[in-house]
């Protein structure tokens, strides 16, 4: 565990972390809008949360290779269950490995 994750945090990467997983949550969920589905309140508060965790975990990990393959691994691995279960494949691992992708790339 030590190997992913920074002895010492600092705030500072804790905080982007809450604001690029916030960030990457609302966008989800504001793309999720328009989807005709049933449940919609419980996939929106589930796809917030998948999409916080990548981008708190982005900024808070310490993997060597640079950021914005990180961001593409951390996307691909926390979008993958929910697209088997849903299985919806495409759109699901697609915004979670770009928008791990563009976090990856922001936060180094």
């Amino acid at each position: 565990m030590r190997l992913f994750l920074r002895q010492k945090l600092s705030m500072n990467k804790i905080v982007q972390g809450f604001v690029a997983g916030f960030a990457f949550g609302i966008i989800d969920v504001l793309l999720m809008i328009p989807i005709p589905m049933n449940d919609k309140p419980i996939a929106m508060l589930a796809s917030f949360i998948n999409r916080f965790a990548i981008g708190f975990f982005i900024a808070i990990t310490d993997i060597p290779i640079p950021s914005w393959t990180k961001g593409i691994l951390i996307g691909l691995l926390l979008s993958l269950p929910d697209a088997i279960i849903t299985k919806t494949y495409t759109p699901i691992i697609g915004v979670g490995a770009i928008g791990g992708l563009i976090i990856g790339l922001l936060i180094k």
